[in-house]
């Protein structure tokens, strides 16, 4: 679509490079944008997890196992539900570095083999799960960023004045339909994307930090949310797509997973107390059991409200409280057995 001298800046503008070189590496912005997801990621849920009373190197632990999953699982799930994108190499079926991760397939085989990591640790699942959720949804909005410099993951035509303009060769390489070849700006789905991921994280750290939610509730919420938002994306995306009865695959997938995880909820909020475990057996902190509560909150009408680091400061001053009264206790009793010792010796002299 042309644009007139006077709306030439009416509109985001697509980067020239997607890459930049170190020495005879060649670094693409697209995994760039990953890496620091990731990274934020598990500083977030390193916080959220010490709130709960674990170990943050934990979370550390987990990544080694969870981040090659989900690479892997983000890849089978793009090569299976988009084979008409995967680059006409031997090895295009691997090259992420060129886009294509599906998150939902990502998200699986991460989930699995995190819980199949926590379970052999001796750490229940639930608990570790609300406090990555918020996490995740930092990293993909981070990651979206990607897509902007591969100039994928674009919308229908818009006038827009945030519309994204696609140069013409990625326009035929993204496989839109041959009527909107002709225009230049596109709705910057991707950036929409970005938008609700942060907002979504937000809500669930304050939901968590606010209402009793029970374990895999702020997951599930995570699933249903995310899915959601996704149901309105694939109504304005125009890109290539695999597609079933009319509409693109990832539209029922989402829907079907927005289902779910409000579902999933709903049953996690039923569900009666139980106590879990979010130290391994055996760990100088232990002491058993913590009791399930919810999300960086306490049970403890003294705490109620506040956060761990708080009811933390508040148990020390308990103790200190109680350590002080027992001196007093047996400052008083040597003072009694001082008097008691002078009497018989007063005795005795009488004697």
């Amino acid at each position: 679509m042309a644009h007139g001298i006077g709306a030439l800046q009416q509109f985001i503008p697509s980067p020239p490079i997607n890459s930049f070189h170190i020495g005879p590496l060649d670094v693409h912005f697209y995994a760039l944008g990953y890496i620091i997801g990731i990274t934020l990621a598990i500083l977030v849920t390193r916080r959220r997890w010490r709130a709960l009373g674990g170990d943050p190197d934990l979370v550390n632990d987990i990544a080694l196992w969870v981040v090659p999953a989900g690479i892997i699982g983000g890849r089978l799930y793009f090569d299976i539900t988009t084979p008409g994108d995967i680059p006409h190499v031997w090895y295009g079926v691997f090259a992420v570095w060129s886009g294509g991760l599906g998150i939902w397939g990502g998200v699986a085989l991460a989930t699995v083999v995190g819980a199949w990591r926590l379970h052999r640790l001796g750490i229940t699942v639930g608990p570790f799960a609300n406090a990555i959720a918020p996490a995740l949804l930092v990293a993909q909005a981070v990651g979206r960023i990607g897509n902007y410099f591969n100039k994928e993951l674009f919308g229908k035509p818009t006038t827009l004045p945030w519309g994204l303009e696609i140069p013409y060769q990625y326009r035929v390489a993204g496989g839109i339909p041959v009527p909107d070849l002709g225009f230049s700006t596109f709705q910057p789905s991707f950036l929409y994307e970005l938008i609700w991921d942060l907002i979504l994280a937000a809500f669930l750290i304050w939901l968590g930090h606010h209402f009793k939610i029970k374990p895999w509730g702020l997951f599930a919420l995570y699933v249903a949310g995310y899915s959601g938002y996704r149901i309105f994306e694939e109504t304005i995306r125009i890109d290539s797509s695999e597609y079933f009865l009319g509409l693109r695959l990832n539209m029922f997938v989402a829907i079907a997973l927005t289902v779910t995880g409000l579902v999933w909820f709903v049953l996690a909020q039923l569900r009666p107390e139980r106590a879990y475990t979010v130290l391994p057996p055996g760990a100088p902190e232990a002491s058993g059991a913590v009791e399930a509560r919810p999300d960086e909150a306490t049970e403890d009408p003294a705490t109620e409200g506040k956060t761990a680091d708080e009811a933390a400061d508040n148990e020390a001053a308990d103790d200190k409280a109680a350590d002080d009264k027992a001196a007093a206790d047996q400052a008083t009793a040597d003072e009694d057995t001082t008097a008691g010792d002078t009497g018989i010796a007063a005795t005795r002299s009488e004697e």
